[in-house]
């Protein structure tokens, strides 16, 4: 006689972008009673249901999603946000008895849930309103070289290419006169027990993705993105916020502002997206060592197979 086992608390499903990530999600969630919980930085803003692929009403009739599209575009959302949210949908979850499918790209908000999260202190609005406004219209390399004369700690650490990390950094030291990279030894205590939530990463060949990441980014414009972006566009917000960053946006803003025909702004959509996917196979390489690798086209039977009989 087979032994049963409770459902686990969570159950974490990691991926690069258009890996299949949603519909193990789904499968798993169902199979299992569970909801899924969007671990996803883009998947949390209201304004990009389209161009972030977020799951489509009738999936989210089904089953409870959580953490999906409740930000608004003209926030900052991090990860320290994201965990605090995530704290309180656990805490419910495990309170109803449900396991937590927690489904997305984002490998740092992966790593806080199971690392914790470095004690940085709260930056005060003012000073973020006053670090962001100096920063409109710079280059991220000329901000990262402002960030190397008064913190060349963090500078060290960070790509010139990359302005929302360099932005917080000159924020951090704005705010307190430390170096950011000086809070980010102390860590929170995890979310999660590593050893007790079982962990996977979806990785198809590579050709097979970034197929499907270009059959992906023709469906959503032909779904209705660029008429999203053209929403998203018309609030004016600053073009440093994730939200306005998120793969496609600035290239269809340009299609949309006459600089860019529709063709290129997609090919270079899909470029920027093929990109961000290798980042990710890179980020779980190194920083998810306990996640189990899959193959996308057998990622459910294998999920299934590494989970055992866990049915409820």
């Amino acid at each position: 006689m087979s032994i049963v086992r409770a459902p686990p608390r969570a159950i974490l499903i990691a991926g690069p972008t258009a890996s299949g990530k949603s519909a193990l999600a789904l499968a798993l969630a169902r199979r299992f009673g569970g909801a899924v919980v969007n671990a996803d930085s883009m998947q949390v803003y209201r304004d990009l249901r389209i161009l972030t692929a977020r799951p489509t009403l009738e999936e989210e009739a089904e089953i409870p999603h959580l953490l999906f599209g409740h930000v608004d575009a003209a926030r900052n959302y991090s990860v320290g946000r994201w965990l605090a949210d995530f704290g309180a949908v656990l805490t419910t979850l495990s309170e109803a008895g449900r396991t937590a499918v927690v489904a997305g790209g984002t490998g740092m908000y992966f790593k806080a849930a199971l690392q914790g999260l470095s004690d940085i202190p709260p930056v005060p609005e003012e000073v973020r309103t006053r670090v962001r406004a100096r920063a409109v219209g710079r280059p991220p390399g000329e901000l990262h070289a402002e960030l190397a004369a008064r913190d060349p700690l963090t500078a060290a650490r960070l790509r010139d290419t990359d302005p929302q990390r360099i932005l917080r950094a000159l924020e951090v030291f704005e705010a307190t006169g430390k170096p950011l990279a000086s809070f980010q030894e102390a860590r929170s205590a995890p979310a999660l027990d590593a050893a007790q939530c079982p962990a996977f990463f979806i990785a198809p060949p590579r050709p097979t993705l970034f197929a499907r990441i270009d059959a992906r980014f023709e469906a959503m414009l032909a779904a209705g993105a660029l008429e999203e972006v053209r929403e998203l566009g018309a609030r004016n917000l600053d073009p440093a916020l994730p939200a306005m960053r998120a793969h496609g946006v600035p290239h269809l803003l340009a299609h949309l502002g006459g600089r860019l025909p529709l063709e290129e702004a997609a090919r270079l959509g899909k470029l920027d997206t093929r990109h961000y996917a290798k980042r990710q196979h890179t980020f779980a390489r190194h920083q998810l060592a306990n996640f189990q690798w899959l193959e996308g086209a057998e990622a459910e039977r294998q999920a299934l197979a590494l989970l055992g009989d866990v049915s409820a």
